[in-house]
């Protein structure tokens, strides 16, 4: 299954318990969809989300942040994890 990295830009900071909330949302949305939200990230000034997930595609992946907290991500990558 192919994995992307998202990215939410957002306008003001968000602390590191509201994307503990959304990542918890996506969990409990994720398997109707064949998804799995891995991990995020957060920078330092709380204005950028990194979220890892195996999708069968991109749009799958949006589809259950939509559906489970409504935060689309601005952009996703397919990647490669490398060591």
């Amino acid at each position: 299954m192919p994995t992307f990295m998202d990215v939410h830009t957002l306008g003001e900071g968000v602390s590191a318990a509201d994307v503990a909330e959304a990542h918890k949302a996506d969990i409990e949305t994720q398997t109707a969809y064949d998804v799995d939200y891995k991990r995020y990230w957060v920078n330092n000034e709380g204005t950028k989300i990194f979220c890892l997930v195996d999708a069968p595609d991109a749009d799958t992946a949006v589809k259950v942040h939509r559906e489970a907290h409504g935060l689309v991500a601005d952009e996703i990558y397919e990647v490669t994890e490398g060591s």
